[in-house]
């Protein structure tokens, strides 16, 4: 796994190549899906676990949606209980949606006596619902939506992505943020405020310029939070970010140094991908 830096040369896909690289490793290389999930969610659980390093007894909350973004979300969860974390998993969606790979991933998760909770969301209080499994614990993962997503969360979805950014709990993303457009970068509707994201197969173009950090903090690590959708931001070369600003008094645009709060680390479904498989781009 490798931390993204803006000066490199990156390996940056579409929402369709991606698609073709994941097609050709399975049909023509001959990887299973199934093998490159295992990967990917051990990736993020390589991840996880480092971030919680050093936290007695710590705390995990997975909300798993019903495709493959989900799928990892439940290697994740299997690698996270095996080293000792406890894990709550949240299936959010019908269960009889959660097919293919995915499904198979679901089904050795509780074969191994993990319990998968599936709440009902409509009509709930999806606030107090979120709070209640997740409020107590020390990382939260989102596995709810990846690559795929092309048009604006619909309810409850946009509930329950506003409501794990309400709880100010540091999040890691699966792929991509969940609501965050693959090609664009642009948040389609509201997306979560991930700390992290382990993005698979090469970077996607909607992570490139300054697009890909959708949410931004002050270097002081207050709680004030910008959405990059409303200001030009522009990379300082010393791996912060500068946000233009109006001085209150005189109205001309003023600096302000800004930390970049997401982080973006480069993940593998298959090591096959590292090595100029992929053409290689220089941004």
């Amino acid at each position: 796994m490798e931390k993204y830096a803006a000066d490199k040369t990156w390996k940056a896909l579409s929402r369709e190549e991606v698609r073709a690289v994941d097609a050709w490793a399975i049909n023509e290389i001959g990887v299973p899906g199934v093998v490159l999930m295992e990967n990917a969610g051990r990736s993020c659980a390589e991840l996880a676990g480092h971030e919680l390093a050093g936290i007695e007894a710590p705390k995990v909350c997975i909300f798993c949606g019903t495709g493959n973004n989900g799928g990892d979300g439940y290697v994740i969860a299997r690698h996270l209980v095996d080293s000792g974390c406890e894990v709550r998993t949240v299936l959010c969606g019908q269960r009889q949606k959660v097919r293919g790979d995915a499904r198979i991933n679901l089904d050795i998760l509780e074969r191994l006596g993990h319990r998968v909770v599936s709440p009902d969301w409509d009509g709930a209080d999806v606030r107090a619902r979120v709070r209640d499994l997740a409020g107590d614990t020390d990382l939260l993962i989102d596995a709810l939506f990846g690559t795929g997503l092309q048009g604006p969360l619909r309810n409850p979805y946009d509930s329950l992505v506003a409501a794990i950014n309400d709880l100010g709990r540091p999040v890691l993303a699966v792929d991509i943020p969940s609501g965050l457009d693959c090609d664009t970068g642009e948040p389609l509707g509201c997306a979560i405020k991930a700390a992290w994201t382990v993005t698979f197969v090469a970077v996607k173009k909607g992570f490139l310029g300054h697009v890909f950090v959708i949410y931004l903090r002050r270097v002081d690590k207050t709680s004030t939070w910008v959405s990059v959708n409303e200001h030009s931001l522009l990379l300082d070369g010393k791996d912060r970010y500068k946000m233009p600003d109006r001085d209150s008094g005189s109205g001309k645009l003023r600096s302000q140094s800004w930390e970049a709060f997401h982080e973006l680390l480069y993940g593998f479904k298959n090591k096959c991908f590292r090595d100029g498989l992929i053409e290689e781009k220089q941004h």
